[in-house]
């Protein structure tokens, strides 16, 4: 269905239960394409959200498009995302477009194997400049230190000897320590497979030491993770069907985690048709608001877990993180790339 009408920046919250959230196409403005709509459920949105603002196709054509990170480069800058059933990361780039950058991006075995062998999360370690992967088939964190020859090397692919299910996404410590999530979503048969070595779905720290330390596996599927704008709490989505809930865990002066608490439960969205999507990658911004993929698209949270916007892709949506100047955010929604200008800016620009 192709919708080219503008939405309204300000729509009562009963309008929103008319509205229909499904895929819509449209031409913005110098002929861009675009996809979906804008969903007010606050004034505060108004804050975050240009009038008018759209979210524009840059790429399509994924199976699952995951974990897109911004790299500053010589020129500017560019966008890694990865793509993870076909075990690749394409590079995106502004006057250059999409291009397939890695392959294989997630698992190096010499045995074929089916489900999601590539790569799901990125993240950028800032003290070097380099390009940190969750890797579903290698089951391991690994950092590329030569982009030119697709050289990796391991930061970390165990739990007291015992190799972790397949890591999911990352968020880096401004001190340096790395915090990851471990969902059992690359394994070919998932909870059921035979390989699986971890009676549980864990959050883990990897400190700058090396050391991996176990937070909690209170959750059942943890997914995206991120930090507050003071690093003292950590925002964990949970992407189970039968829990589709964001926790927020307050961080110890030891970099451990407290006990958490629900910031946001729509579980009961969970199946309809205009609600694709269950939580996932999250981003934040510098005033602590949460940008959380989930049913329906990006759900934007006020840091007490008030729900004041969707950015309706009408997809099952899988992650964002903020870019360019820090006021784009771009986001992998299934079959697609895409990117919005924000008055909000993402944490660390």
């Amino acid at each position: 269905m192709v919708n080219n009408r503008p939405t309204s920046h300000w729509i009562a919250p009963m309008a929103i239960l008319a509205l229909a959230t499904f895929s819509f196409l449209g031409l913005g403005c110098a002929g861009k394409r675009t996809l979906g709509t804008i969903e007010i459920l606050s004034p505060k949105a108004n804050a975050l959200i240009p009038a008018g603002a759209k979210m524009e196709i840059l790429g399509e054509g994924y199976d699952w498009a995951e974990g897109p990170v911004w790299v500053p480069d010589e020129t500017g800058g560019h966008v890694l995302f990865s793509d993870i059933p076909p075990n690749s990361v394409y590079r995106w780039k502004e006057g250059q477009g999409v291009s397939l950058y890695l392959k294989p991006a997630g698992y190096t075995g010499d045995v074929a194997r089916k489900g999601e062998p590539g790569c799901n999360g990125l993240a950028l370690d800032k003290s070097d400049g380099t390009v940190v992967f969750c890797e579903h088939g290698n089951r391991r964190i690994a950092k590329l230190v030569d982009p030119e020859r697709a050289m990796k090397i391991t930061l970390a692919d165990n739990y007291q000897g015992k190799r972790f299910n397949s890591p999911n996404d990352l968020v880096f410590h401004t001190n340096g320590d790395l915090y990851f999530t471990d969902p059992p979503y690359g394994l070919e048969k998932r909870m059921d497979d035979p390989a699986k070595e971890l009676d549980f779905q864990g959050v883990y720290r990897l400190s700058k030491d090396k050391k991996v330390t176990l937070l909690t596996k209170e959750m059942t599927r943890p997914n995206g993770i991120g930090f507050s704008p003071d690093e003292k709490t950590l925002y964990v989505a949970n992407s189970d069907p039968k829990m589709a809930i964001w926790k927020k865990f307050p961080v110890n002066e030891d970099g451990t985690l407290g006990e958490g608490t629900v910031l946001a439960d729509k579980t009961e969205w969970v199946g309809q048709e205009d609600k694709k999507g269950l939580p996932d990658g999250l981003a934040v911004d510098t005033e602590g608001n949460i940008y959380a993929t989930g049913p329906g698209g990006v759900l934007i949270f006020t840091p007490e877990g008030e729900h004041i916007a969707t950015l309706a892709t009408g997809q099952a949506t899988a992650n964002c993180g903020f870019g360019e100047d820090g006021h784009t955010l771009f986001i992998t929604a299934d079959y697609y790339f895409l990117k919005i200008r924000l008055k909000a800016k993402g944490l660390g620009f």
